[in-house]
């Protein structure tokens, strides 16, 4: 009990943590913004606090399923941390600072191809955008993308090293998947990979489709402001976040109906008469 009250405490703190980066390392915040920040971050971290110290699920999937979760937010992390540290070079220059900077723009440059996420992205900034503000903004996408790229490829290199979730013991489909109801009707494999094939298709979509459905919206980038730094490191943050979460999502979800169909032709090969495990 003690211990499950240490490690809900521990998330909290650090989903607190990740929340406050931008307005902590970034310069010209407001007072009143840390102070809105700062209810966010503990609203948030109350959240994950109760989430992870109740006994039944509530909207957390993957609770007890490591390293989903984890995985998940040092992507988060790495990618608010780098776009932060990357904004300040400006008006707080430090060697740090410039050295993101630089590999920001290598990689922006070198993932802003025809029809890449990355050109998509800068091509719904508004017309009148400076240069300046057109590099910035690719930078930053160049380099979240990539980091989710690299998060997927350790998330998907993990999952077949420690063979998950077969690794963690008996996988409990309600406790980690809160919101996936196996008694609803239809075979429990079958949802499983309709839903995962879903996952799977909008995670890769959705950096495409966002750009486009923003363009054809008539609103523009532009309209968010991005030009102010913790708004261009949020929106990026999650314009890269959203679809790798959704393709770890789909990865995991195909992995668990693999395992119970693995158990289910376990379970009739020994039930079936003359069989003997060698």
């Amino acid at each position: 009990m003690l211990s499950q009250f240490t490690g809900a405490l521990m998330r909290a703190f650090m989903v607190m943590v990740i929340i406050a980066t931008p307005s902590v390392l970034l310069p010209g915040v407001t007072a009143d913004g840390k102070q809105m920040v700062a209810l966010v971050a503990l609203f948030v971290g109350v959240l994950t606090f109760v989430e992870y110290n109740a006994t039944y699920p509530g909207l957390i999937e993957f609770r007890d399923a490591p390293p989903y979760n984890r995985i998940r937010f040092l992507m988060l992390l790495s990618i608010v941390f780098f776009l932060s540290i990357m904004a300040r070079s400006d008006e707080m220059p430090s060697t740090l600072a410039r050295l993101f900077e630089a590999l920001g723009i290598l990689i922006g440059q070198a993932l802003d191809f025809p029809y890449s996420p990355v050109r998509l992205l800068t091509l719904t900034l508004a017309e009148h955008s400076t240069p300046a503000h057109v590099l910035a903004v690719r930078s930053a996408a160049g380099a979240a993308y990539l980091i989710s790229l690299v998060a997927l490829a350790i998330f998907a290199m993990l999952l077949r090293i420690y063979d998950w979730p077969s690794t963690n013991g008996a996988f409990n489909v309600w406790i980690n998947l809160p919101t996936f109801d196996p008694s609803a009707g239809g075979d429990i494999v079958a949802r499983l990979e309709r839903d995962a094939r879903f996952n799977l298709a909008l995670g890769f979509l959705l950096p495409f489709l966002i750009p486009a459905i923003v363009k054809l919206g008539g609103m523009g980038l532009g309209a968010l402001d991005l030009r102010h730094a913790p708004t261009l490191v949020w929106v990026i943050a999650i314009w890269a976040f959203l679809p790798a979460s959704l393709f770890m999502r789909g990865i995991a979800m195909t992995r668990i109906a693999g395992m119970i169909r693995n158990k289910r032709e376990w379970g009739t090969e020994l039930a079936t008469p003359g069989y003997f495990p060698a």
